[in-house]
Order: C-alpha cells, then sequence, then structure tokens
C-alpha cells in the first residue's frame, strides 16, 4: 500500500487503528531487541495481512519502549553506571570502572549520531528506497554471513571488565549499519561484541548498555518530528497502544536472548535470518509483496 504521509513524515501506522498496531507493536518489541530486524517484521507481518505499512516513524517511535524495556532488565548496571561516574568523577577517580564504561558507550554513541545527521532526510521520508524489501532482505544476507562468521572464528574469551574504550568504538561503528533497515542495531553490535572476543552473555549485555544512548536520542527525535508534523489525538493514542504492548514484549525479548546467549549460541539467529533475507529477496523479485 501507498505511503501515509503526514508533513512529509511517513505516519501509516495510524491508519491501522488500535488494535492492529497493539498486534504490531509486540512484534516490534521482539524484533527490536533479536538480533533479527524489527524493520523486516514491520515489512513482512503488514504485506502478509494486507494491512498498511506502519512506516518508519513507527519503528523509529518504538525505541522508546525498547528503553524502557532494556532500563528495566539492567537497571542495576544503568544505576551502577550512573551513579558510579557521578561519584568517580566527583572524587577524580577517572580510571573507575563506571566511568570508563561510561566515556566508552559516549564515545561509541558518536558515529551514529554523525551517520543519522548525515542521512536523516532519507531515514523516515515517505515512499523511502531504504524500506524497498530488496534492500532489507540484502541486509538480512549480509547480517547472517556476517553473524555466522563470527561464531566460526571468536573465542569468546573476554568477559564484561576487559572491555576497553577501543571495543567501544568499534561496536558504536558498528551500530552505524543499523540505519540501514535490515541490519538491526542489536544485530550488528552484538556481531561485533562477539567477533572482539567477548563472552556471549557479555558481549548482549554490553550491546544493549551501549545502544542506550541512541535508542533514546531517536525515540525523542521522532517524537518531537511527530509533534511537529502535526500528529493528532487519535494518531498519539495509536502510538501509545504500541509503545505499550512494545514495551511488555521487548523485557521478554531481552530474557529470552540472554537465556540463549548463555546457554547455546547465536547460530539460531543466524538460519533465521538467513531464512527471512532469502524470503524477502525471492518475495521482491516476484512480486508476492511489495
Amino acid at each position: 500500500m501507498a505511503a501515509v504521509c503526514t508533513n512529509g513524515i511517513d505516519t501509516g501506522f495510524t491508519a491501522l487503528g488500535m488494535g492492529k498496531v497493539a498486534i504490531l507493536g509486540v512484534f516490534q518489541g521482539i524484533t527490536e531487541l533479536l538480533p533479527i530486524s524489527s524493520t523486516a517484521h514491520m515489512r513482512i507481518i503488514p504485506a502478509l495481512l494486507g494491512w498498511q505499512d506502519p512506516g518508519a516513524a513507527f519503528s523509529a517511535a518504538m525505541q522508546m519502549a525498547a528503553l524502557v524495556a532494556v532500563v528495566t532488565y539492567f537497571r542495576r548496571d544503568v544505576l551502577d553506571l550512573v551513579f558510579g561516574s557521578l561519584m568517580a568523577l566527583r572524587e577524580r577517580r577517572f580510571d573507575a570502572p563506571p566511568l570508563r564504561l561510561g566515556f566508552g558507550i559516549l564515545l561509541g554513541t558518536l558515529p551514529i549520531v554523525v551517520g543519522g545527521l548525515l542521512l536523516k532526510d532519507v531515514l523516515n521520508a515517505c515512499g523511502s528506497s531504504l524500506r524497498e524489501l530488496w534492500v532489507i532482505g540484502l541486509a538480512c544476507v549480509v547480517m547472517a554471513v556476517l553473524l555466522a562468521a563470527t561464531e566460526w572464528t571468536s573465542r569468546h574469551a573476554r568477559d564484561f571488565s576487559q572491555i576497553t574504550l577501543k571495543d567501544a568504538l568499534l561496536v558504536g561503528l558498528a551500530q552505524v549499519g543499523a540505519l540501514i533497515p535490515g541490519v538491526s542495531r542489536s544485530g550488528s553490535t552484538l556481531t561485533m561484541a562477539l567477533f572482539l572476543g567477548l563472552k556471549r552473555d557479555d558481549a548482549a549485555r554490553f550491546s544493549f548498555l551501549l545502544g542506550l544512548p541512541a535508542i533514546l536520542g531517536a525515540g525523542l527525535k521522532e517524537v518531537v518530528e511527530l509533534h511537529h508534523a502535526g500528529l493528532d489525538a487519535e494518531g498519539w493514542m495509536v502510538l501509545g497502544v504500541g509503545l505499550v504492548t512494545a514495551s511488555l514484549s521487548a523485557f521478554v525479548a531481552i530474557w529470552s536472548l540472554m537465556r540463549i546467549m548463555e546457554r547455546f549460541s547465536a547460530w539460531p539467529f543466524v538460519y533465521y535470518r538467513l531464512a527471512l533475507g532469502l524470503f524477502l529477496l525471492a518475495s521482491a523479485a516476484t512480486g508476492f509483496m511489495n
């Protein structure tokens, strides 16, 4: 279906109503934090059900739900990071672990801030070419291959306390790839963290913590843009329903990912992403979905 525009912003979700958005919110919350691409699923599910594409603005705003889930699940880490950094600054202990981690997260956030500013006119534009099925499908396949290569080559020997500023910058650079639909923010950062030799559960933990500023910034930016675009009261209510269901499902997604990474490996996500990407590419080639 054609994109729904509100002053140049893709707001297809407003045409879906609360019931459909609540369903999409569940899938958005799960896929936003698992390394399987929420954008891909937000294109597939509405297309298969004959629904309006909710649009890029929906996915971006839903990152606020992911933020709530991440902060809730990792609340001890977040509190230690914030208050530990403040105490270290007050006492001038610049080598304190919480402060070093805080600096690392800020350093790792800079690349996606720059990338987001450079692509801001393309990312959420109505009918953006970046949301073409073949783009998303190709991104899924490429990320599946990269994640598989990482699982083959990495030793998974380093723990969370060994993370350096260089690690944070490299994971932050990988996070820029998430601006391309189909790559997945958690997928790109998790892949790089695993490549750097972190243990699987510590890689997932670092991926989520480093992504907090980017998730917050992207979510707030989208809410502000929707406000400036003149989204009406009904549109805000529809978005709110999606945020509630997405927050609940995102918490379940984090819990599930941590259990999988602690006990197994990233291979289930490799197989899933590869199958998903090939399906999207085949659908684009045959016209099965548009």
